[in-house]
């Protein structure tokens, strides 16, 4: 009986969380454009099938992903071996992304743009090399973003000299990119706040901070996203500019 009850307060909570985004669809559908909502039942079973996914989903996040992660963190704190914790946030960050779908997606219309645009070859192998160089580009970059923000939180360094340095780095080398790949490399940002990356790096983080005497997880433990966020960006800016 409590299970059902907390389950019922969890879908509760996710028709909340959509309900800003039907308001503004149903308004603008009633007001703006002023036509009838096409197939409403068919619409209306998606949106109930898409409340009772978030909720499975955020109640996996709660009992799986994010003790997980926690734990991980707090037995290599334990270990006290830094090369293990750096290489096992390497391979999460690598492992998460290079599984996302959506990179998957960006990468192989990335390949089909810049074939049309003739950056390269109209041949499906020198395409498919192309998504797969990008792919791999971002993964190594949100890997090498992981291992950075972990060292960040053992030593203690202020996130915020990071980001804005890697910014600096990005406006820099725009200028000096090809044309073609830069909405690719900005995008691809993006992408990497997947589902899974998102709440493994998130509980790897505030579990390590609060694993290390000093650290606030609140202040140390978070940031991994946005540095994961934005080091792609640099990384396939450069690979743009060698490929």
């Amino acid at each position: 009986m409590e299970q059902l009850r907390v389950f019922a307060g969890s879908l509760l909570s996710s028709f909340r969380d959509l309900l800003p985004i039907i308001l503004v669809v149903a308004f603008f559908q009633i007001f703006v454009i002023r036509q009838p909502v096409p197939d409403f039942g068919r619409i209306l079973t998606g949106f109930m099938l898409v409340i009772f996914g978030l909720t499975f989903f955020i109640r996996g996040l709660e009992q799986a992903l994010f003790p997980i992660g926690e734990s991980i963190a707090n037995a290599f704190a334990r270990k006290g071996n830094v090369f293990w914790l750096l290489l096992f946030a390497f391979a999460l960050g690598f492992g998460t992304t290079i599984a996302e779908p959506a990179l998957t997606a960006v990468t192989a219309k990335a390949a089909i743009i810049a074939a049309r645009e003739g950056a390269i070859a109209d041949d499906k192998a020198v395409m498919a090399n192309y998504a797969l160089g990008l792919r791999l580009t971002v993964a190594f970059s949100v890997g090498v973003a992981i291992v950075v923000g972990v060292f960040r939180i053992i030593r203690g360094w202020p996130i915020q000299y990071l980001i804005m340095g890697g910014y600096a780095g990005v406006v820099i080398m725009t200028f000096f990119a090809p044309p073609e790949i830069i909405g690719i490399a900005y995008d691809s940002g993006g992408v990497t706040t997947s589902t899974v990356t998102v709440p493994l790096v998130t509980a790897l983080g505030v579990g390590l901070a609060s694993s290390i005497k000093g650290r606030n997880p609140m202040i140390d433990g978070f940031g991994l996203i946005a540095f994961a966020s934005l080091t792609p960006i640099i990384f396939v800016l450069g690979y743009g500019m060698i490929i």
